[in-house]
């Protein structure tokens, strides 16, 4: 009986054994944690360190006040500051420091832009730690970019990939030299994609939580094939410092960007020339439209491609060139990319109606101000209570307009639910023209009570649509 309980034991110690064996070996083929070390070996000699020296004034703190100070002291500061302080024009020269990556054998390196900027002198340092004076190429400071060139030959060189095909959840990794700690290795995730920055609108941002801290600008972001699929650039922080947070350029942005630079020393965007707003439930409803989509054409800039080709206030942008525009923000970056001088067919819903304009594109100019596609915040408001006046010949002039009323007055019962304002301009009811208070009055009334409404109102000289209710008396 012993001997049998012993077998017995035996038997499921080895089976045991056999299940934690199998265990063991499932782990170290199927690890938590994906191994970057292959990665990081073939890549770690294309990373370079960019070392930039901008010059800046200094301006003189002036002789301190030595009244009050003992008599001994007074002829050694009166020396020492006579001859260590520096004059009003002196120059001092401030290190900058980021990351950098090499696209060609022959020493082609695409940095961020802020890295680089105002420098007067650039400086490579290689994995081998040999250090290569650097001519700029060319910068694209909408996409903060900048492209460098090293007299060098047979440098090892990274393979651009694609960031179409990334994932969110997807492992990444990023090689570079924050605060100064040359080659450093983080690893992340891909936690959003397509992101856009305040006055960031021609870079769809890959958002990571990839540890990027101050030094890291510029350097490259892998994915597990070893592939770059985009240029870290910023971090959202209220710290100054990772919190979480960071953001790249994508492979796609650097590669036309590498190209435009290399070939031509500058980067050139399509430009449409309208002044953008999202589409909202309410304003989709007044559009005639299932769901919110598109962008809203809230202004044209005059002689700009889309009033050449009789784009209209009011016309929302449902496709552009065979892609649909999801949201508003998807606009800058398709228009953004096309080239220049091609001719690009444009979907419109104007009136309720699909129509199709064929846009030719121009460069976008430098000025911001002017090149810039802004988009508005939708408001909704209701009309019930609301009092307007006819307005002047004069801010007719001042906003290019014919006619409109002013908003004078918003009754109590309706101030805390209207998002319209005193003094806003009301020039279109659901795209018809308002000429003066009689045709704002005929044009509300003739609309269903309780039904949704858009309004084209000029607010500080700035056009936005906003979604209305109407409430008849």
């Amino acid at each position: 009986m012993i001997r049998n309980i012993s077998l017995k034991n035996i038997f499921i110690i080895n089976i045991i054994t056999l299940i934690l064996f199998f265990y063991s070996n499932s782990l170290y083929s199927n690890p938590a944690f994906p191994n970057f070390t292959d990665v990081v070996e073939k890549n770690i000699p294309s990373v370079v360190i960019v070392h930039a020296k901008k010059q800046m004034n200094t301006p003189s703190a002036g002789m301190p006040d030595m009244r009050n100070m003992p008599d001994e002291f007074k002829p050694f500061l009166d020396k020492f500051f006579n001859e260590n302080q520096p004059n009003d024009n002196q120059q001092r020269q401030t290190p900058s420091f980021g990351s950098g990556f090499i696209l060609s054998s022959d020493g082609y390196i695409m940095t961020n832009n802020h890295v680089i900027s105002n420098s007067n002198e650039i400086k490579i340092t290689l994995s081998d730690q040999t250090e290569l004076d650097a001519v700029l190429i060319g910068t694209d400071p909408r996409s903060d970019l900048a492209l460098l060139k090293v007299d060098a030959n047979n440098l090892p060189v990274v393979s651009i990939g694609t960031s179409e095909n990334l994932k969110v959840g997807e492992w990444v990794l990023a090689i570079g030299s924050p605060f100064g700690f040359d080659h450093t290795v983080t690893a992340g995730i891909v936690s959003g994609k397509k992101r856009n920055l305040p006055n960031e609108s021609y870079v769809p941002y890959i958002q990571t939580d990839v540890a990027i801290n101050p030094g890291n600008s510029g350097g490259p972001l892998f994915n597990l094939n070893g592939d770059v699929v985009g240029v870290n650039a910023q971090i959202y922080t209220r710290s100054g410092g990772f919190m979480g947070v960071s953001f790249a350029i994508p492979a796609e942005t650097l590669t036309n960007v590498y190209n435009q630079l290399k070939n031509d020393g500058k980067v050139k965007r399509g430009w449409l020339g309208v002044f953008i707003q999202e589409v909202d439930q309410d304003l989709a409803m007044s559009f005639g439209l299932e769901k919110p989509m598109g962008a809203v054409v809230a202004k044209i800039l005059d002689k700009s491609p889309a009033q050449k080709a009789d784009f209209k206030q009011g016309d929302v942008i449902l496709a552009f060139n065979g892609k649909d525009v999801k949201k508003s923000k998807d606009l800058p970056l398709l228009v953004g990319s096309t080239p220049v001088n091609s001719t690009i067919k444009v979907k419109l819903l104007r009136n309720k109606k699909i129509i199709e304009k064929y846009v030719l594109i121009e460069e976008l100019p430098e000025d911001d101000l002017i090149a810039n596609m802004k988009e508005k915040k939708v408001e909704k408001t209701m009309i019930s209570g609301v009092t307007v006046s006819d307005i002047d010949e004069n801010t007719k002039k001042t906003l290019n307009i014919y006619g409109g009323v002013k908003i004078d007055k918003i009754s109590t019962a309706q101030l805390n639910n209207s998002k319209i304002q005193v003094n806003d301009i009301v020039t279109h009811i659901n795209n018809q023209p308002i000429y003066n208070t009689d045709d704002f009055d005929k044009k509300v009334k003739s609309l269903q009570n309780n039904s949704i409404a858009n309004l084209l109102v000029y607010r500080n000289t700035n056009p936005i649509y906003l979604a209305i209710k109407i409430l008849n008396d």
